[in-house]
């Protein structure tokens, strides 16, 4: 039965079963049911219907901690988890991940990535260089504090480099009293390798009815009378290989890496679906040529709320960018759009769409360029469409919607070559409307 990959297009169907596929809890999605508001980071959005099994896949980074608080609210709500697996592959995000984003993400300052300092990064990174630890060694204490031990030396000495580095930073800048917390030498209790190992047991006794031979399940699934969904976190601008590096996270969230972060092959991905708001947005540093520094882009950021789920930080708000979305389209074989929150845009008019960038030697560029330089000073060219004023928030059906907003909806769709299929008017799960094309 399909397999169905859906992955964002911008800068982040019924099934039985939904598989996210890579990233951590460095992005989060909010879902609304019935008036109720439920934040996820790591677990499947599908776990709120118990008749669908939800899986972590193989090249997702967990944050055991993360995980289980994520259990936690949901036991809570009154939301069980028997259908949650996790796959014993998927690598762990540590605590000295975690310190290590942090420390070099301060380390560089002013020229920082913007990371959520989630430790997925140096997650990824030991994952490649084969000292990561996985799910299923959180089961044999033996095998687990061999691999942390093994791990922690080179930690424990960059860490300590890292941390000279700043004070000598500090000093330079006058902060004496900042430059002296912290204690110089002192071991950090984070990194006691008996403390770590002890934890991470006890974590391995609550995870382990959740932990699977996943991409078996899925392949159960798919031969079976199945549909599975196939989830992504960030967004194909976002990819570590096609986005806009070095301001991208440290995997690949475009279509074609659901097969490798789940454990199936190209043959079991039927369609392919991206999911975009009807104007741009963007967390932390990068190049964003529709970027809004003005009233318009204020109004975006409070009416869409457009807040981190993760870190809360404000994200940056722009015009819809289908340079860029077509790009994405293209890179993901995309086979239709669902556009989201189209209702933040009434009262704006007229509306704004880039359909091409011109560069600072004032060459015309419509496509999206590969060299970031050029990117980073480019200039967005606009079409302008009218706006509508109407509340969409109430809207069931397309013919509720205003002729400028299916006017709108019809122009992002011939620009980018695939039919919207899906549009949202507001946070709760019941205001989609569904588009005959």
């Amino acid at each position: 039965m399909p397999g169905v990959v859906i992955v964002g297009a911008q800068w982040g169907e019924r099934a039985t079963t939904i598989v996210r596929f890579q990233g951590g809890n460095n992005a989060g999605h909010t879902i609304v049911r019935d008036g109720e508001e439920f934040k996820f980071h790591l677990i499947p959005s599908g776990i709120l219907h118990e008749d669908k099994t939800c899986v972590i896949g193989n090249g997702v980074v967990v944050d055991p901690r993360v995980l289980l608080g994520e259990i936690d609210n949901l036991k809570r709500a009154g939301i069980g988890v028997n259908n949650l697996r996790l796959s014993a592959n998927a690598h762990l995000i540590m605590p000295y991940h975690v310190l290590l984003d942090t420390a070099g993400e301060t380390k560089l300052g002013k020229l920082s990535i913007g990371t959520t300092r989630r430790g997925i990064g140096p997650c990824y990174a030991d994952k490649a260089l084969r000292l990561g630890i996985r799910v299923q060694d959180l089961l044999d204490e033996k095998i687990l504090r061999t691999k942390i031990r093994a791990a922690l030396e080179p930690k424990q000495q960059a860490l300590r480099e890292l941390s000279v580095q700043r004070r000598k930073q500090l000093k330079e800048a006058g902060e004496e009293a900042k430059a002296a917390e912290g204690g110089a030498g002192v071991p950090d209790p984070r990194l006691d390798l008996h403390a770590m190992v002890e934890e991470h047991v006890n974590f391995g006794h609550r995870l382990e009815p959740h932990i699977a031979d996943t991409a078996r399940l899925c392949w159960d699934a798919l031969e079976g009378e199945e549909t599975v969904i196939f989830e992504g976190a960030q967004a194909t601008l976002l990819d570590l290989d096609h986005g806009t590096y070095p301001f991208v996270t440290s995997s690949n969230p475009i279509a074609g890496a659901a097969c490798v972060g789940a454990g199936v092959g190209p043959k079991d991905i039927d369609e392919v679906w991206g999911i975009a708001k009807a104007y741009a947005t963007r967390v932390g540093a990068g190049p964003f040529p529709t970027e809004l520094f003005d009233d318009i882009g204020e109004q975006m950021l409070q009416r869409g709320h457009e807040f981190g789920t993760t870190t809360g930080r404000r994200r940056r708000c722009g015009w819809m960018d289908l340079v860029a979305l077509r790009y994405a389209v293209r890179l993901n074989r995309m086979d239709a759009l669902a556009i989201t929150k189209l209702d933040v845009l009434s009262g704006i008019g007229p509306l704004r769409l880039a359909v091409r960038y011109r560069s600072k030697e004032g060459a015309v560029l419509d496509t999206f360029p590969y060299h970031q330089s050029i990117l980073h000073s480019a200039t967005p060219e606009y079409e302008e469409v009218p706006g509508f004023d109407l509340d969409l928030t109430s809207c069931r059906q397309a013919s509720d919607l205003p002729q400028e907003a299916r006017d709108y909806l019809a122009f992002i769709a011939d620009f980018v070559g695939v039919p919207v299929r899906l549009v949202g008017v507001g946070p709760d799960r019941e205001q989609v409307i569904w588009l005959d094309s």
